[in-house]
């Protein structure tokens, strides 16, 4: 008898115990450690970002359009005398229209983003497509268009200034035109990266503390 009488005290004190376990109370301690303000925090973050990237990508649709225009003049295009890195358009469909996606998809963005800085490294490497004298190397053909700075071994045209103006015959500034445009591309494309992946870390935050507080 005295046995049952204890068996029944405890169960009366262990039952304010055995309801804290259990688990509906699990949703209500997984939302004090995931606070509405820091709810509202990543919400915010998200929308910076948002903002961050689209302007982003409006700066690279821009540069690599004015790629496709050398000093202004679309007979270039017209006549195909753009480079290749140019008319690829990474700026325009990579950094461009994929990271407007990349509100919707984050993946899509990171590979239009890294595209983007792959050609453009690449581009500011081969240098710009542009007439230049081969009379050295041909004596039949004097001035042709191609990469002149390419194939130099030896020499880095974007450390040596003195070959900006007198290497490119064609376009005017044709070496001046291709690094400042697709250093933009190069530069906006890393940050494109950096947002993106900023934004896919907070993007699983938010929606893990949105299920936390359901």
């Amino acid at each position: 008898m005295y046995l049952l009488e204890e068996i029944m005290e405890n169960s009366v004190i262990l039952q304010p115990l055995l309801r804290d376990c259990s688990p509906a109370s699990a949703p209500a301690a997984a939302g004090m450690l995931f606070s509405p303000r820091l709810l509202g925090c990543s919400r915010t973050c998200s929308r910076v970002l948002g903002l961050s990237l689209g302007a982003a990508a409006l700066f690279a649709a821009g540069a690599n359009a004015a790629l496709l225009f050398p000093s202004w003049d679309v007979t270039y295009l017209l006549r195909g005398l753009v480079g290749r890195h140019a008319l690829l358009g990474s700026g325009l469909w990579g950094g461009g229209l994929m990271i407007l996606t990349a509100l919707l998809a984050s993946g899509l963005a990171l590979l239009g983003a890294l595209t983007c800085f792959i050609t453009s490294g690449v581009a500011l490497r081969d240098g710009p497509l542009c007439m230049f004298d081969v009379s050295s190397f041909n004596q039949t053909q004097a001035w042709k268009y191609g990469y002149p700075f390419k194939d130099l071994r030896h020499t880095n045209y974007l450390y040596d200034r003195s070959l900006w103006n007198s290497v490119c015959l064609e376009p005017s500034k044709a070496v001046v035109w291709h690094v400042s445009f697709f250093s933009v591309l190069l530069c906006t494309s890393a940050l494109q990266l950096l947002l993106v992946a900023v934004h896919s870390v907070n993007s699983l935050l938010g929606l893990f503390c949105s299920l936390c507080e359901e």
